[in-house]
């Protein structure tokens, strides 16, 4: 008796409505677990892994110093599979600590560039503005003459803390950075500051605002004590 192969009537009808109806169902959210640690795995390794719903390597920075930004170079986030995304570049000259964002591309042998400047990012002076920082995407305006502007991203809150809020130019929140939290509710632990929660908005670039997240780490800068491997 020769198998069939084709789906019966019955059953492609049944795979169409539940297309259907998983494409009317509204977008969720993206979230993700944001560990501050290289993910080379090294022990006394400065950087990022961020890890999907689903517990995939979804971003990643390596990065192995915070030497002073003159000698830093640029910051290269990537996916999953280490293919570059987004170069952070610090501004030199700056008084407010601005970052400026590239798109990131690789070549032949191994050779990576970067080339149009999506936004610029700086950290804001307590006397001037109730936000931790600012940012200005590429065609609107420049962050360092931002008089009589409004920003096209503001992030209130604080990051230190792991407890803020990113929004857009009307005020509306597209992402969130809280503490992770572990167990039952009843029993719940609170993790270190190295690992917490990233949650974005559907419809919202992903790697862009993973990309705030890494400047926000600079600016908002504390000591850096890594770990130390052990003997």
């Amino acid at each position: 008796m020769i198998s069939r192969i084709h789906p019966s009537e019955r059953e492609t009808r049944a795979r169409q409505d539940e297309a259907a109806g998983a494409s009317a169902a509204p977008p969720r959210a993206a979230v993700y677990t944001v560990w501050k640690r290289s993910s080379m795995g090294f022990q006394g390794t400065d950087g990022f892994s961020v890890y999907d719903a689903a517990g995939s390597l979804a971003f990643r920075l390596d990065n192995y110093s915070r030497r002073r930004k003159l000698f830093a170079g640029d910051l290269l986030l990537m996916d999953g599979h280490g293919l570059p995304l987004l170069a952070l570049s610090p501004q030199i000259i700056s008084m407010h600590d601005q970052w400026n964002c590239y798109r990131a591309s690789e070549e032949g042998q191994g050779k990576r560039t970067r080339s149009h400047q999506l936004f610029s990012m700086r950290k804001c002076s307590v006397l001037q503005s109730s936000h931790e920082a600012e940012v200005y995407m590429s065609g609107c305006t420049n962050a360092s003459d931002r008089t009589g502007h409004v920003p096209s991203f503001s992030i209130e809150g604080s990051f230190r803390r792991r407890s803020c809020k990113i929004r857009n130019s009307y005020g509306e929140e597209v992402a969130g950075i809280t503490r992770k939290k572990v167990g039952a509710a009843s029993l719940s632990l609170t993790l270190g500051e190295d690992v917490f929660g990233l949650e974005i908005q559907p419809n919202v670039d992903c790697a862009m605002i993973m990309a705030f997240v890494v400047v926000l780490d600079r600016i908002c800068w504390k000591p850096y004590t890594p770990l130390m491997c052990s003997s």
